[in-house]
């Protein structure tokens, strides 16, 4: 099993049709990743990682999560075992992965930048394939820098706590010879958290020395906030994201939220209503201020996290104990736009779903509050986090495309902490290119390659720009149209 080909130039390719899209409109479309999680401070540094532990298994909790259920102890995970050992233990999971979207990752990943076609990683080539690795990771073109460049980047928007000092960012953008942009997204999920009062307070300690101000007051707050969304823009930010269990959108006077603010502030944890109320308050005004900055929102909707006491205890967030929810969302979604919509303060808005039972009520939401000023305006983003997937990744395209406009749709993301999860985007431009291919087959699309050819240009890239205001050119050479129609709605 150690000695195969799989990952071959027509990989999920199954027509024609399908591989004329994918090898002459697809390939080799650069990459705007409008959502990751990459160090910014190591883009900066154009940082070169000294194994394949470092730059693959590091905060990787896929597949910490497949090393667990395989039986592999803690150590071996997060903990102090060496980097080889870390690495032995991955390769010994994989084969046991079959099925799992990280099997195809793993292999798309050994192919592009490392170019291992001719084996499987398994614990008899893991050796082999950690030295060659190894020594292309000391080379100049597989630092983040290079590898960013190998894999054709044009854009990446990292995600920054409104209290970042965003010097990453001036580094890069001062630095004329890396083309790749990189810019800050807004992520203020830290200011809703008022029923964990001891997080809270240590938040708003940096946020009020960021600010430069005193946060006393929920009034105060918002009036910090706008400081650092200003200080944000300046850096380049056109993106806004919120991570939300469920949308906040319950009914609220200033009264009650000020005063939920009030008792966190003195180290208390307000009252289950008085949260909900100021959630809703806050994410309310948050949309508002997306609104005012000409940002694109992004509404990461339903997973419920840290399921894992114990675990959460030890390791901190982001470690793999995190899953699906189930709780209703079409209600407050709706009121959360609606409430936004009714002042005509409605940004462009992506919604994207844990849960893939939820796929029709996002993208049938989306339809509500299209308002023909830009194309797709609201849309229903790509299948994210458990969902960037075969299965996850072709419902939701079907979905889009039976409910909407799969032409306007603004394509993938990584979501991604990995200078490696680049081949991701390679797996989904296949797949899109795939289901575009085999309607062409059966007879449900004309056979017009290269109309069809440029809608999937868009997809890939050039839909991303224009819709989030990105100063990137065009495949055809256009600057994008959507920064002024951003500032107009």
């Amino acid at each position: 099993m150690s000695k195969s080909v799989f990952i071959t130039d027509d990989f999920l390719l199954e027509s024609e049709y399908a591989r004329e899209l994918y090898h002459k409109y697809a390939k080799m479309a650069p990459i705007v990743d409008f959502h990751c999680h990459l160090p910014a401070d190591q883009v900066a540094a154009d940082h070169h990682f000294e194994n394949m532990t470092q730059i693959w298994l590091a905060g990787d909790h896929y597949k910490w999560r497949l090393m667990r259920a395989n039986g592999v102890p803690e150590r071996y995970c997060t903990g102090d075992a060496s980097d080889w050992e870390k690495f032995e233990k991955w390769a010994e999971t994989v084969p046991y992965t079959f099925r799992n979207p990280a099997y195809h990752w793993t292999h798309l990943e050994l192919r592009r930048p490392f170019g291992i076609v001719d084996r499987l990683l398994t614990s008899d080539t893991a050796r082999s394939i950690w030295d060659e690795c190894n020594e292309k990771l000391a080379l100049p073109e597989f630092s983040a820098r290079g590898i960013m460049k190998q894999m054709g980047v044009a854009l990446v928007c990292t995600t920054d706590d409104p209290v970042d000092s965003l010097e990453a960012h001036r580094i890069v953008a001062e630095d004329s010879k890396f083309k790749t942009v990189m810019l800050p997204t807004w992520r203020p999920d830290k200011a809703l958290a008022v029923d964990t009062p001891e997080a809270f307070n240590a938040w708003i300690s940096r946020l009020e020395a960021a600010a430069g101000m005193e946060c006393a007051t929920y009034d105060a707050l918002l009036e910090a906030l706008r400081v650092r969304a200003a200080f944000f823009a300046s850096r380049g930010c056109k993106v806004a994201d919120h991570g939300v269990e469920t949308p906040y959108a319950a009914d609220y006077t200033l009264a009650d939220v000020r005063a939920a603010f009030s008792d966190a502030r003195a180290g208390n944890t307000p009252d289950a209503d008085n949260v909900q109320q100021y959630k809703s308050a806050l994410m309310y005004e948050l949309g508002l201020l997306n609104h005012e900055m000409g940002w694109a929102q992004q509404l990461h909707i339903g997973p419920i996290r840290n399921n894992n006491t114990r675990m959460f205890k030890a390791l901190g967030p982001d470690t793999g104990f995190d899953s699906v929810g189930d709780q209703p969302v079409a209600r407050s979604l709706a009121r959360f736009l609606d409430r936004l919509e009714q002042q005509d303060r409605l940004t462009r808005t992506v919604l994207y779903g844990i849960n893939p039972a939820s796929n029709m009520v996002l993208a049938t939401m989306a339809g509500n509050f299209q308002d023909g000023t830009v194309p797709g305006k609201i849309q229903f983003g790509s299948g994210w986090w458990f969902n960037d997937q075969i299965d996850g990744m072709e419902q939701q395209l079907e979905t889009l495309s039976q409910t909407g406009l799969l032409s306007r749709f603004v394509g993938m993301l990584t979501d991604s902490r990995s200078f490696l999860s680049y081949p991701r985007h390679d797996y989904f431009r296949r797949l899109l290119c795939n289901i575009l291919g085999r309607d062409m087959v059966r007879g449900l699309l004309p056979p017009l390659v290269e109309y069809t050819g440029r809608m999937v240009q868009g997809i890939c890239y050039s839909n991303a720009v224009d819709y989030f205001g990105f100063d990137l050119p065009h495949l055809n050479g256009r600057k994008s149209k959507a920064k002024s129609k951003a500032k107009k709605k």
